[in-house]
């Protein structure tokens, strides 16, 4: 009993803990003006590519991607006044210790929705620092994990569609792709409409913007991957292709497919049978195709 008395006077402390926190957070000076420096700067990371380029910073939006976001890759966060005063009494206390640890700016409502890129914005948006993957590093830790985890690539040319980008990683991180490489031409994956689609697989999934596809395909051949094109001429059912070895999927634009030259470095051309009057799917959907069927197949082999 007395063990009982002592958890449930912690747990007590701790929730006061927390609200002192929040409370403490909503009292600190109040950013209320559009023109101030700090709010300026966090919409140009909203709204500017070259804004995040130069800064090396992006932004995510939303409670999900604040909770899931890397410790290490947080710069700040900022709230809004009926975000925190929403959240003071929040039952489980999550967010409250989760602000506890972090830098943090209070706005008002008015001036959130000037950063905010949402139509109803959630009130809270943090800051990140932009991470740093190598195609090395890629294959170094695909190489190390089971040798029943063969890597698996997906290579994507011109998506220019950002909720295209974003469910591409979604979906990835759910088929367990080892990498997103992405040519230059590619929607800015860090655009926020981007981050918000990936759903946070953003912060899990290693990607990087290549400078050369083509340069990229020749590194994965050279290190036993095996790249197949989604590509209409003499093509494979993509359900006849062995994806139980290393593998990458190169996917086209929207519109315009693959280039002729990009697809000619594939390994083997593949295609998604079609019916009735059909000539294509959306990107998205013919990717986590490709990649689910690529899954299903490693998963009957461990059986």
């Amino acid at each position: 009993m007395r063990y009982c008395v002592s958890g449930f006077l912690s747990l007590c402390m701790e929730r006061e803990d927390i609200l002192y926190s929040m409370i403490q957070i909503r009292n600190r000076d109040m950013i209320t003006s559009t023109t101030n420096k700090k709010v300026k700067e966090w919409a140009a990371l909203t709204q500017k590519a070259k804004a995040r380029r130069e800064a090396g910073l992006f932004v995510a939006e939303g409670t999900k991607m604040f909770l899931e976001a890397p410790q290490a890759w947080i710069r700040e966060v900022c709230v809004s006044e009926s975000f925190l005063k929403k959240y003071e009494r929040e039952p489980d206390g999550k967010i409250g210790r989760a602000l506890k640890a972090v830098r943090c700016e209070t706005v008002s409502d008015e001036v959130f929705k000037k950063i905010s890129d949402t139509q109803t914005p959630q009130g809270i948006l943090t800051v990140l620092a932009q991470p740093r993957y190598t195609l090395e590093d890629m294959l170094f830790s695909a190489s190390e994990g089971s040798n029943d985890r063969r890597p698996m690539f997906l290579l994507l040319e011109d998506i220019q569609d950002p909720g295209n980008l974003g469910t591409m990683f979604r979906a990835g991180e759910g088929a367990g792709v080892s990498g997103v490489i992405m040519s230059a031409n590619t929607a800015d994956v860090f655009n926020p409409k981007v981050i918000r689609s990936t759903m946070g697989s953003v912060y899990r999934v290693p990607f990087l913007t290549a400078e050369s596809l083509g340069d990229v395909i020749t590194r994965l051949k050279s290190a036993g991957v095996s790249v197949y094109a989604a590509h209409l001429r003499d093509s494979t059912d993509y359900t006849e292709a062995d994806y139980t070895e290393a593998v990458a999927f190169l996917i086209g634009n929207e519109s315009n497919g693959l280039r002729q030259e990009t697809a000619d470095m594939a390994t083997a051309y593949i295609k998604i049978p079609m019916e009735g009057q059909v000539e294509s799917l959306n990107a998205a959907v013919a990717t986590s195709i490709l990649i689910y069927e690529a899954a299903r197949q490693r998963r009957r082999r461990r059986e």
